[in-house]
């Protein structure tokens, strides 16, 4: 299995409390995902609600609940820990949202993917 970064962003340029929706090109297609900052960590997830399959923004890079302590669903309202992922309110509670690997370095921001079925050394 090979893994593929993609560049996001700066760090910088996701303050604490932020968030921001990407379309990723990956050697798989497009992949809508956003990423969180909180105090200490930044998150990424694909852009799809567990209960629905809907995109979670209500507009573009509005991710997080008003007071920014966790993702929220535009659709159902359902809520999501920032760590995790895990819902903990809402119609798809005990679910997660899938998870996109996060690499920051060098004060940038990078998604990692895992390739299925190519050598990592290709």
């Amino acid at each position: 299995m090979a893994e593929f970064r993609v560049f996001l962003c700066a760090l910088q340029e996701m303050p604490c409390h932020t968030s921001r929706g990407f379309a990723v090109e990956t050697p798989v297609g497009v992949q809508d995902i956003f990423v969180v900052r909180d105090n200490t960590r930044v998150c990424a997830y694909y852009n799809s609600c567990p209960h629905t399959g809907a995109p979670l923004d209500w507009v573009p890079d509005r991710f997080l609940s008003l007071d920014g302590s966790q993702i929220q669903c535009a659709t159902h309202d359902a809520r999501f820990r920032i760590e995790d992922g895990l819902c903990i309110a809402g119609p798809c509670a005990g679910k997660r949202l899938a998870a996109v690997a996060t690499v920051v370095e060098n004060g940038a921001v990078y998604a990692q993917f895992s390739i299925p079925g190519r050598a990592s050394d290709e």
